[in-house]
């Protein structure tokens, strides 16, 4: 009998109990594939990132962090990894159907989320988009809270300014 996230099982159960405690974050660990990876490799990095959660599960540490938060660590760090691996040039657009109804400013939000350093960007991804807190936003980025902060501070006034630009010359 081993002890998987916190409870005992037998190895029978443990696939199915994996299966159970990632589907609830399932969506999110999508969507911020999606936001990081182009459309064509987001599955690729979903797949990985649950490989190496599978491989880790009995290092999960509830103490560092709620379930989402380490999964979208490890999205997070697939999705980096899969960059280096196989650049593509250029930027791709993401779906914008959970975006504002304004197609055209979901666009110019979507290029200039897309034209943020790589750091601010996932601050961004994390914190206001797929909705986590400072706190879980700091587990997923191997950082402080202060430095979440400071970071979403940047990128919301680099956004202004760009999305500013954009209205100026349109």
């Amino acid at each position: 009998m081993e002890l998987a996230f916190g409870v005992a099982v037998t190895p029978a159960d443990d696939a199915e109990q994996f299966r159970g405690w990632v589907m609830p974050h399932l969506v999110a660990m999508t969507g911020l594939a999606a936001r990081l990876t182009s459309p064509a490799d987001r599955d690729d990095v979903v797949q990985e990132a649950l490989v190496r959660a599978w491989r880790k599960r009995h290092a999960y540490d509830e103490a560092r962090g709620t379930p989402r938060a380490w999964l979208l660590a490890i999205v997070a760090d697939r999705a980096r990894r899969h960059r280096a691996r196989a650049p593509r040039p250029g930027h791709q657009l993401i779906d914008v159907a959970d975006r504002p109804r304004d197609l055209e400013q979901s666009l110019d939000l979507d290029r200039a989320i897309g034209g943020l350093p790589r750091r601010q960007r996932l601050a961004v991804e994390l914190h206001y988009l797929l909705g986590l807190s400072v706190p879980e936003c700091s587990a997923v980025m191997g950082c402080s809270d202060g430095t979440v902060k400071s970071t979403l501070y940047d990128a919301r006034h680099r956004l202004r300014r760009d999305l500013e630009e954009v209205d100026r010359d349109g």
